[in-house]
C-alpha cells in the first residue's frame, strides 16, 4: 500500500500568506493525474511549524476529501510533545487518514528509550498506522536500527522514512526490522541507492515539482530496472541539488510557481529566494524538460 513516489505536499497560501485552499485541492488533483502513488500534507515541507492546529488540521482534512480514497493518505502527525502528538494522530485517524507519519521528538533530545516510550504511547492512543521519520540532521536525535527493531514488533508501527542520508541503514533495518518493514527514503537525491539497498519508494520534496518523473523513477526501480531510473536520475538531480541549495520547500514552492501551480509565499521565519538560487532552479528545470 505505501511503496512508490510520495510527495511531501507543500500547503499553497495566498499571497497575503493564508491558507490557499482552492489551490490545494488542484494540487491534490494534479498528484493523482500524474501519477503518484501516495500523498504526505503538513509535513515539515507542508510548512507545519508555522501551521496553527486548526490549519493543520484543515489541511489534512481537505486533502483526505479531495483524495477521496484514491491513493493513501500519510499525514504528518509529528510533535515534540507526546501529548499534542497522540492528538495530532487522533485527528488523522478520526478524518480518514491511512498512516500518520511521526517524527523523532525534536529538541528534546530524548534517549533511545525516550524514543521507545514516545512511540509506544502514541500505538497505545491510536491504532493509525505510524510511519516514523527519522531525520537527526533536523530533529537533533538519531533513532538506532536496533531501536526501531524494537518498535517494530509494534503491529501500528509499519515502516520508516529514512532521512539520514546513510544508505547503510535500510540493510541494517532489515536485519532488525524485518525485509517486510516499510522503509522509505528521505532524501530525493540518494533515493536509488536507498531502493537499491531494499527501499520501496520515498517521500519527496522533488515530486511537488515533477511528480509524473518522479513517480516513474520510483515504478523503474521497484520492477528492478535500474538502467531506466538512472536516466530519470539524470533528468532530476541538477532539480534535487537546486531545491535544496536554501531550505527545500522555499525552492520547491518557488519551482512551482514558475510552473503555474502555487503562489511562492512562504512564512517566517523562512524568505523567499535569493535571486542565484532562482537561476540555478530555472536551469535545472530545463534541463529536466520541465520548462
Amino acid at each position: 500500500m505505501f511503496k512508490g513516489s510520495m510527495p511531501a505536499l507543500v500547503t499553497p497560501f495566498t499571497p497575503d500568506g493564508e491558507l490557499d485552499l482552492d489551490t490545494l485541492k488542484k494540487l491534490v488533483e494534479w498528484h493523482v493525474e500524474q501519477g503518484s502513488h501516495a500523498i504526505v500534507p503538513v509535513g515539515t515541507t507542508g510548512e507545519s511549524p508555522t501551521l496553527t492546529h486548526d490549519e493543520h488540521r484543515t489541511v489534512i482534512e481537505e486533502v483526505v476529501r479531495a483524495v477521496n480514497g484514491r491513493i493513501p493518505v500519510i499525514a504528518g502527525a509529528g510533535s515534540n510533545s507526546t501529548r499534542e502528538g497522540i492528538g495530532l494522530l487522533q485527528h488523522a485517524a478520526s478524518v480518514g487518514a491511512d498512516a500518520g507519519l511521526v517524527v523523532t521528538p525534536y529538541y528534546n533530545k530524548p534517549t533511545q528509550a525516550g524514543l521507545i516510550a514516545h512511540y509506544t504511547a502514541l500505538t497505545e492512543a491510536c491504532d493509525l498506522p505510524i510511519i516514523i521519520y527519522n531525520i537527526p540532521g533536523r530533529s537533533v536525535v538519531d533513532m538506532m536500527p536496533e531501536t526501531m527493531g524494537v518498535l517494530a514488533k509494534i503491529p501500528s508501527i509499519i515502516g520508516v522514512k529514512d532521512a539520514t542520508g546513510k544508505l547503510e541503514r535500510v540493510s541494517c533495518q532489515r536485519m532488525t526490522c524485518g525485509a517486510d518493514f516499510i522503509q522509505l527514503s528521505g532524501e530525493d537525491a540518494t533515493a536509488l541507492g536507498f531502493n537499491a539497498h531494499g527501499g520501496v519508494g520515498c517521500i519527496s520534496v522533488t515530486a511537488n515539482v515533477a511528480p509524473r518523473l518522479c513517480a516513474q523513477f520510483q515504478e523503474a526501480t521497484l520492477r528492478g530496472d535500474y538502467a531506466a531510473a538512472l536516466e530519470i536520475q539524470d533528468r532530476l538531480m541538477p532539480l534535487h541539488l537546486a531545491i535544496f541549495v536554501e531550505p527545500g520547500l522555499v525552492g520547491a514552492k518557488y519551482a512551482m510557481s514558475r510552473l503555474g501551480l502555487c503562489h511562492e509565499r512562504v512564512r517566517l521565519p523562512l524568505t523567499p529566494l535569493t535571486e542565484p538560487t532562482r537561476h540555478l532552479i530555472d536551469a535545472a528545470l530545463e534541463h529536466a524538460g520541465l520548462i
